[in-house]
């Protein structure tokens, strides 16, 4: 049998049924829309409860970035239950540790031990390693042509967990008094179950016996260019977007701006981070990754020159929502230049791989941003990007030439 008849054969037995393409990915959405609250609770209250139960105030910061190693770490285990077991399975492991979370974090904060609360930081990163794998679940349910439509859906579910998230805090932080947020982390454990009953109605073909295998090595499908140039990419996208977001409110403060302004322009940041995958999806069908790529590549370019161009509110908006643009365009295109780097039955390990790779990077920024803020300043934080950004671009550059090559022998 030939290469090309096995990779139609797998194809064929890992294929979704039409009739059920649509409820796929409705369920993703609505579950991305729930679960994406998750990161965002932490976000949110992980460094104020950090710093009520912290035995030093240089440790309060700790729990968050305890939720970006465990989100980094587990991408690899939940493609292995995935590859195994079938992503349902995966999808269910992840929602369970978003109930423990929740429910570790409000006994951590009710017992007033600190430890415990960073503990239960890496079950939360885990359940977002998780959720980060719906855009390539919802790729999965439908045909290749509409695969980058079908992940710009389930990303678009993020707007509503921007709203979900920040609601759930301001509706539950002062429930059960004196301990603030204790009822917060069970109203997340809540959501986390419920997301957990919408993804059982998930209905996804079985691993086959090829996928379970494997396919080939890993370092074969490293070693191929368009690979390096997505995870480049990918890396380079995340890692600024989460580089810069972070440090940009302590710079707001670090300019005499109000915390008002702050929260104001995380909130647009966020909105400008997922209400473009309405229709990013379309773009990529249209114009391509790589050009889709290199056009969030320079709206984070932008990004970065307008916060050097002055350090007032206007300035700091602009560059945020630049940067949250410039994400979405960048990850969503480089998540479609994945899939063309892998066969059907290496999918599940090839995307962990990626999403390992993306995320391990983007904590090295998470612990990166706050020291190099406060030493440098502003200014030097931004000048920094430039740098992943160049060599992005030759990545995108070196790969279409060798294309090019290609195609003329």
């Amino acid at each position: 049998m030939s290469q090309a008849e096995a990779t139609t054969r797998t194809e064929a037995a890992s294929a979704v049924p039409q009739a059920h393409e649509f409820g796929n990915i409705a369920r993703l959405v609505i579950a991305q829309a729930l679960a994406g609250a998750n990161a965002i609770v932490v976000y949110a209250t992980g460094a104020i409860v950090g710093n009520t139960l912290a035995p030093s105030p240089a440790l309060a910061t700790l729990p968050i970035s305890i939720f970006v190693v465990g989100m980094a770490v587990c991408t690899l285990p939940a493609g292995a239950i995935a590859r195994r077991f079938g992503r349902r399975a995966a999808f269910l492991a992840g929602t369970g540790c978003g109930v423990l979370v929740g429910l570790l974090s409000s006994l951590a904060i009710l017992f007033g031990s600190f430890w415990l609360f960073c503990a239960a930081m890496i079950p939360g990163g885990a359940y977002a390693a998780v959720v980060l794998s719906f855009r390539f679940a919802a790729a999965d349910c439908t045909s290749v042509e509409r695969r980058p439509r079908a992940m710009s859906a389930v990303m678009a579910g993020g707007v509503v967990a921007g709203v979900v998230g920040p609601q759930l805090v301001t509706h539950t932080m002062n429930l059960w008094p004196p301990h603030l947020f204790a009822a917060t982390y069970i109203a997340q454990a809540a959501v986390a179950a419920l997301s957990a009953l919408v993804l059982m109605g998930v209905r996804l073909p079985k691993p086959t016996t090829a996928e379970v295998a494997g396919g080939r090595p890993l370092g074969a499908i490293l070693r191929q260019p368009r690979f390096i140039t997505a995870v480049i990419c990918g890396v380079v996208s995340y890692l600024l977007m989460n580089f810069l977001m972070t440090a940009a409110p302590l710079a707001m403060r670090l300019c005499g701006l109000p915390q008002e302004s702050a929260n104001l322009g995380l909130q647009w940041h966020v909105i400008a981070m997922y209400a473009p995958s309405f229709f990013t999806g379309r773009l990529i069908g249209r114009f391509g990754s790589r050009r889709m790529v290199a056009a969030g590549l320079a709206l984070i370019a932008a990004a970065s020159a307008v916060g050097l161009a002055g350090q007032d509110v206007a300035h700091f908006w602009i560059s945020l929502i630049l940067l949250g643009v410039g994400w979405n365009f960048g990850f969503l295109g480089a998540s479609a230049l994945v899939l063309d780097c892998h066969r059907p039955e290496e999918k599940t390990r090839v995307q962990s791989l990626n999403d390992f790779l993306v995320f391990g990077t983007m904590a090295f920024g998470s612990f990166a941003s706050g020291s190099l803020l406060t030493s440098y300043g502003w200014d030097a934080v931004l000048r920094i990007s430039f740098v992943p950004l160049a060599l992005a671009t030759v990545a995108l550059v070196v790969t279409a030439l060798y294309r090019s090559e290609r195609k003329a022998a």
